[in-house]
């Protein structure tokens, strides 16, 4: 199968594509004629789109619609194994399928992916299987964290020191003494060119910054330091507030294995309340 996700001639409903791709590597902004499950088996995955950005372990997935731009890139050592779904097969009254929509990659989500990545399956067991894929599918409730820069050039140049040091928590008369523009002035720009008050903008930064250190396995009480939380509770519930999971949900952690050991969360396991 090619990186623009084609079918495969086989009479399938669902074609897995399995891609190995180091740190850095990118899909340049592109579409497919057919629905796409992007999922990493090891890794992490960013998927943007003009709706947002999306950092995805291997506990959760993105489904993209058919005919949908939207680029890929491999935050770490990534294996992308990614179904793409004829849309003629998916269900009618599932609405979901019609925007990106993260969804959960539980246990059973990904052994059937693999499963489906087999070329000697016949053709009655992949058809059971693709409909049992399909069936299990469900959206969690996340957030994309994007985070859309100014143009104003007083306001960039705050935007760009966040983003070297997003736990700098000066507030915006400081940082109009540093670039030569009033509070008023800065709170005005973040607003009108971002979408978002500043204070709303710094904390989607961090939380967006926050990721990929939850996810190589950085403890909360660290990585809360480092975007500019003074603990640890405070960052957990700003991250669940802003993403729609807390980290341990996002990134969850096998009860005994070492840090940076995935298991997705599932609905109806308790949620966590503290760090």
């Amino acid at each position: 199968m090619s990186q623009t996700g084609h079918l495969s001639p086989a009479l399938t409903a669902i074609f897995v594509g399995d891609f190995t791709m180091p740190r850095g590597v990118k899909f340049a902004t592109h579409q497919h004629p057919v629905h796409q499950l992007a999922w990493s088996a090891k890794g992490l995955l960013r998927i943007r789109t003009d709706d947002g950005s999306w950092l995805l372990p291997p506990s959760l997935a993105l489904w993209i619609p058919a005919g949908l731009p939207h680029a890929t890139e491999a935050e770490g050592d990534t294996v992308m194994r990614s179904p793409y779904v004829d849309p003629a097969c998916c269900p009618a009254s599932v609405t979901w399928t019609r925007q990106p929509t993260v969804l959960a990659a539980g246990p059973l989500v990904r052994a059937l992916i693999d499963h489906l990545l087999r070329d000697d399956l016949a053709l009655d067991a992949r058809s059971r299987a693709e409909r049992v894929l399909l069936d299990v599918l469900h959206p969690v409730p996340v957030t994309s964290v994007s985070v859309t820069r100014p143009k104003d050039p007083r306001a960039r140049e705050v935007a760009r020191a966040l983003v070297a040091d997003p736990s700098d928590g000066r507030p915006l008369e400081d940082w109009g003494r540093a670039v030569g523009a009033s509070a008023r002035t800065l709170a005005r720009l973040f607003s009108a060119e971002t979408g978002l008050a500043f204070g709303q903008w710094r904390e989607r930064l961090r939380m967006r910054a926050a990721m990929p250190m939850l996810a190589g396995g950085m403890t909360t009480e660290a990585v809360a330091r480092r975007v500019g939380y003074a603990s640890a509770s405070s960052f957990v519930a700003a991250f669940h507030r802003i993403v729609g999971l807390t980290p341990r949900q996002y990134f969850p952690v096998r009860e005994g294995a070492g840090r940076g050991s995935l298991r997705a969360w599932e609905p109806g396991v308790p949620r966590e309340v503290r760090p």
